[in-house]
């Protein structure tokens, strides 16, 4: 509330009342201090270092496709389990290891695609992909 200081109180006061504006900025300066140390949070991240001596060749990839019988083919040919242990064996020891393209049939049960993934990791085969959208098995499904 104002306080008339002359003496005279008929006269209306002109000064406005600032302390329930100072009040309310103070409140809202304290917010902000509070809340801008949590928006402003860093996550730490590593960035990969740029290399100079980049690959000019594509690195060499295997592709492997399971049927939707859970059938194995690798690199275009048919084989069993046994066969792609073998050849998993093989290109693990190799330097720069091989990239594995992983294609599955969209009707193919989920424990071929576990089976086989095992197989290649447990092998130390380490660049594994998943190759999605082949139309090619598509036609190569049975009708239902």
């Amino acid at each position: 509330m104002a306080v008339s200081v002359k003496g005279d109180s008929s006269e209306p006061m002109v000064d406005p009342n600032v302390i329930p504006l100072v009040d309310i900025m103070l409140v809202l300066l304290i917010i902000f201090i509070i809340t801008i140390p949590v928006m402003t949070h860093a996550v730490k991240i590593d960035l990969p270092r740029n290399t100079p001596n980049q690959p000019t060749e594509p690195p060499e990839f295997i592709d492997v496709e399971i049927d939707f019988d859970g059938s194995i083919i690798w690199n275009g040919s048919v084989v069993d389990h046994a066969t792609m242990l073998n050849y998993v064996a093989q290109d693990a020891n190799k330097d720069p290891q091989p990239e594995v393209h992983l294609r599955a049939n969209p009707r193919v049960r989920y424990e071929y695609v576990a089976d086989v993934l095992f197989a290649l990791q447990r092998g130390g085969l380490k660049k594994i992909g998943f190759i999605t959208g082949t139309p090619g098995f598509e036609a190569a499904a049975p009708a239902q």
